[in-house]
């Protein structure tokens, strides 16, 4: 992974070779999908940072796009989009996120949002245990029906991660490999709003309970939505239903979800969410 080189992509030939990245990482099948590159254009000549990464044959293999924005009265970046081709990943989006970091830093900028799929357990773990995200937003098909082979099939619910790049908690999470991480035993306690157990090749909701009042619970979901979505249609759009309607309920009440554990020998992860 050292021997890749990581710079910022301003010429128009490195945007289309950005364009052509958006195909093949995220499969759309509409041109209305891709961000194009007079938009790479005019939003990286005033402020938005295109970071790509390139292999030994100068061949790009990942990037990262963030643009200007506002919140509260105060400019922020909302990360827009930041792929890897499948031969590369591991650890390569992490140094991305950095970079974006980094450059954002350097504007004066503290606050990097973008949104993710809350089906999708390994993005779970890498926005929350690797990077200190915090999430108390849900919206609900923000992105409208979708071309991707990746999303196809359900609504695109998604949650909107806010990371705040000088907190205390994610300069720890920066410094500390996650596997050295301990939670206090409260946390591991905390009740579970909906119980799952394995049907066959799939998970499924046993129960649900969202008149949980504790300090803290867990949001369970289930690994490969992605497959699910593919094999098992009905009961993909029967998950992001239910995730949907106890992200809305807690975030309604006040709570926040700022950590995911991921339990690959048990096909499941957890969200964890706390009042306040």
């Amino acid at each position: 992974m050292n021997d890749i080189r990581i710079c910022d992509l301003k010429a128009i030939e490195e945007f289309r070779q950005v364009v052509e990245l958006e195909k093949a990482i995220w499969g759309y099948a509409d041109p209305g999908d891709l961000v194009t590159v007079p938009v790479f254009i005019f939003t990286v000549k005033r402020g938005a940072t295109l970071i790509g990464a390139f292999d030994t044959a100068n061949r790009m293999v990942g990037f990262a796009y963030a643009v200007v924005g506002m919140k509260d009265g105060r400019p922020m970046h909302w990360s827009h989009m930041a792929g890897v081709l499948p031969g590369h990943r591991g650890g390569l989006g992490y140094r991305l996120k950095l970079e974006q970091r980094t450059r954002a830093l350097a504007q004066g900028i503290g606050l990097i949002e973008w949104t993710f799929d809350p089906m999708q357990t390994l993005n779970a773990h890498f926005n929350f245990a690797k990077l200190g995200g915090v999430v108390e937003e849900y919206a609900e098909n923000f992105y409208g029906e979708s071309t991707s082979a990746l999303h196809r099939g359900t609504p695109t619910d998604r949650l909107v991660l806010s990371w705040r790049l000088s907190a205390p908690h994610v300069v720890r999470r920066l410094e500390q490999p996650t596997e050295l991480r301990v939670r206090a035993a409260e946390v591991g306690d905390a009740p579970v709003v909906n119980h799952t157990v394995a049907e066959g090749t799939w998970r499924t909701t046993a129960s649900m309970d969202l008149s949980r009042t504790d300090r803290r619970v867990w949001i369970e979901i289930p690994m490969g939505f992605t497959e699910m979505q593919l094999q098992a249609p009905p009961l993909a759009l029967q998950w992001r239903l239910q995730v949907r309607e106890m992200f809305q309920a807690y975030f309604a009440r006040g709570y926040r979800a700022v950590d995911f554990v991921l339990q690959r020998n048990e096909g499941f992860g957890r969200y964890l969410l706390v009042d306040g």
